[in-house]
């Protein structure tokens, strides 16, 4: 983990995304057209836990957000960034005590936080993959998160189609497959991603076959399984995530080879989600792009400073 420090030449931006299975911070440092990260820390906090059974985060989920919060808040104090902005995502737009959280955390962290809508989330998300990814054309991307789903069809002149569907690997581990990881299970959540994109068909058919990219979550968790078994992907095809399906259905909640047992039943949450995305959507593969929500922060945040100074 790095240290805090800053330099007195330095601008330091801070982007501080409250997700529904972690919260993050970046701290960057601005002069060139992509903010230089100098920094990141993460910790678990697993808002979306009960999320599909009540709308409600917990007692010991809400506990564990503001610790970390507290946390951000001193990390704050000793980087001094010029500008700071904290978003929240799924988890805070559908829980009903998410007031309560944000009255709660905002003195820890000594800034407001906000709570973004999906469409905001999915443009930031696109923002971020184009300012870190090396990537031209029309491209599709999906981005599977705790408590959402976020899809952008776009170019380097902006976005032609954009969407964030609740359906996320924690909500979805809390509802379709909550007897099990099961053939029965994974075929609930096909159903489910087949019901959720048919009002979008229309829109959405001129782009199966799109070239896609998947960033953060349960995309990059599967990239890092297949590196870590010594096959590393260029991309994921039907053929990976059928051979992980088959393994899964398999296994159960035991431990997959490659990952850590307290993380299966979420991996095959987002593992039944993305296969029903593909699917449904007709994408032959999909490539790990590099950037997110977080880095669509930082260069917002770029931005608005700049405008400022002149």
């Amino acid at each position: 983990m790095a240290k805090p420090h800053a330099n007195n030449s330095d601008t330091l931006v801070a982007a501080i995304t409250l997700g529904s299975n972690s919260f993050n911070m970046l701290i960057a440092r601005t002069g060139s057209p992509v903010p230089t990260i100098i920094a990141k820390h993460k910790r678990k906090a697993r808002l979306a836990r009960g999320l599909a059974l009540n709308g409600h985060i917990g007692d010991s989920a809400m506990t564990e957000g503001l610790e970390c919060l507290a946390w951000f808040g001193e990390l704050l104090q000793q980087y001094q960034p010029a500008k700071v902005a904290v978003l929240a995502t799924a988890a805070l737009r559908q829980a009903d005590n998410a007031a309560d959280f944000i009255a709660q955390g905002e003195p820890l962290l000594g800034h407001p936080i906000e709570v973004i809508s999906g469409e905001r989330e999915a443009t930031l998300i696109y923002q971020g993959m184009r300012a870190a990814t090396a990537v031209s054309g029309t491209v599709m991307v999906l981005d599977i998160g705790g408590a959402s789903t976020e899809l952008v069809v776009g170019d380097e002149q902006g976005m032609a189609f954009k969407h964030s569907f609740e359906l996320g690997c924690v909500t979805t581990m809390q509802g379709p497959l909550a007897n099990g990881i099961s053939a029965d299970g994974f075929a609930a959540v096909q159903e489910t991603v087949e019901q959720a994109l048919a009002p979008f068909a229309d829109a959405l058919t001129p782009y199966h076959g799109l070239p896609a990219l998947g960033v953060s979550g349960t995309v990059r968790s599967l990239f890092e399984l297949f590196e870590t078994r010594g096959v590393p992907l260029e991309a994921i095809t039907p053929i990976e995530l059928s051979e992980i399906t088959q393994e899964l259905q398999s296994l159960g909640h035991n431990a997959l080879p490659g990952l850590d047992a307290e993380r299966v039943p979420t991996f095959a949450a987002g593992v039944a989600l993305l296969t029903g995305f593909m699917d449904c959507l007709q994408l032959p593969r999909l490539e790990l792009g590099g950037g997110a929500l977080r880095e669509g922060v930082l260069v917002e945040l770029a931005k608005e400073l700049a405008e400022e100074q002149n």
